[in-house]
């Protein structure tokens, strides 16, 4: 028996399944009208998003690998194609030189800003449930996509406030960096907390 099967859509989380089926392919609808219009992929819609809100030190090929789910040589071609369209450039990252390093360009970051509104639509439409509503189904979809990232099917991007290993204002003699990272053992900018962050661990996971 499957949830596709309609004749076998007997149970709640059966259709729900379904229904989040739906959701995702609505996003993807999203994601392709967008695209179509600025001749761009969903995934290289994702990649100029990545760029823009990921923390500078995994804006790389193998950060974008990552968090697309795909090879390194497929990452390095989605790169290519974007660099060719004038919005993404390489640069070294640091003092590794083999670790490729990625940038929007002037031009890219101005086209990001006009695919923002992607998901609009569906901001919209959860937007049409009351306030109590969307509170519980954003604590369903919170468990969900927990239960996912323990699976392995979806990797959590969030900014430092929120995550386990954020240690704030612990350097208050330092105005540059007044913050903390416990994962890489570093300190951290104001200005550094509010990229996605791929080591993201939410605090309510913690374990005693």
């Amino acid at each position: 028996m499957s949830p596709f099967d309609p004749r076998f859509r007997r149970t709640s989380a059966e259709r729900s399944t379904v229904a989040l089926y739906r959701i995702a392919q609505a996003i993807e609808a999203l994601f392709r009208k967008r695209g179509k219009a600025a001749r761009l992929t969903p995934t290289q819609i994702d990649t100029l998003l990545f760029l823009k809100y990921a923390r500078p030190g995994v804006r790389t090929v193998g950060g974008l690998a990552q968090r697309l789910g795909v090879t390194y040589a497929t990452a390095s071609v989605v790169a290519d194609g974007l660099e060719r369209r004038g919005l993404v450039v390489r640069r070294v990252a640091g003092p590794d030189l083999r670790v490729v390093g990625l940038a929007l360009t002037e031009q890219g970051a101005a086209r990001v800003t006009e695919l923002e509104g992607a998901l609009d639509g569906l901001l919209a439409a959860i937007g049409e449930l009351t306030a109590n509503e969307q509170a519980y189904f954003d604590r369903i979809l919170q468990v969900l996509v927990r239960s996912l990232q323990r699976a392995g099917a979806v990797q959590v991007y969030e900014m430092c406030w929120g995550c386990q290993f954020f240690r704030p204002n612990v350097h208050p003699d330092d105005p540059v960096a007044p913050h903390h990272c416990a994962f890489v053992d570093a300190p951290l900018a104001d200005g550094d907390t509010t990229f996605e962050c791929p080591d993201f661990v939410p605090v309510a996971t913690v374990s005693g």
